[in-house]
């Protein structure tokens, strides 16, 4: 720390987190339980499964359909990255059942009309990782991955430093999202 910056500085800055103003911030606080979790991400429990047993806002969920659901990603690679599971706990595509299948596809189709009203974005990245040697971070519990994209969304930190800049806070996505679904 610089002696220049005393104390009752650092105090007085610590009461503005998270309060608009003129400062640019890189402000990611979801992502150390990522980090803190080690390499086996959530390894103890499915969050998947675990999600529809809690309130829409813990779970971050923002819509339940018959067959399956949609929740905000905890890590995500971008600022309303989707995620669409089904309730039912399946590792891969061709175990779903058609019901399955078919809800999967209409929320992801509802989840990218949401996404262009809430977000304005300019396509998306849609998909899914089977297994773990496919990159699946929970690969025992089917999901499809949704991320909306930008034109200008790509710059030096996810290449250079392995870091992404995310401008909203995970809960007020949620609710963003949520509050659009059935408009």
């Amino acid at each position: 720390m610089s002696d220049a910056v005393g104390d009752a500085e650092l105090t007085a800055a610590s009461e503005f987190a998270g309060v608009p103003d003129g400062f640019q911030r890189l402000w990611t606080p979801h992502r150390m339980a990522y980090i803190n979790a080690g390499p086996q991400v959530l390894r103890d429990a499915c969050p998947f499964c675990a999600a529809p047993g809690k309130s829409d806002e813990d779970g971050l969920i923002v819509a339940r359909g018959e067959t399956a659901y949609v929740l905000l990603n905890l890590f995500p690679y971008n600022s309303g990255h989707l995620l669409v599971c089904p309730y039912r706990h399946v590792a891969s595509y061709d175990q779903a059942t058609a019901e399955e299948v078919a809800e999967i596809g209409a929320l992801t189709q509802q989840g990218m009309r949401v996404l262009r009203r809430v977000s304005r974005c300019d396509g998306f990245n849609i998909g899914m990782n089977q297994g773990a040697v496919a990159g699946a971070g929970v690969d025992e519990h089917l999901h499809q991955h949704v991320v909306p994209r930008w034109s200008a969304d790509a710059n030096f930190f996810p290449i250079i430093a392995r870091t992404k800049a995310l401008p909203q806070l995970l809960g007020e996505v949620r609710q963003a999202v949520a509050d659009a679904w059935n408009d």
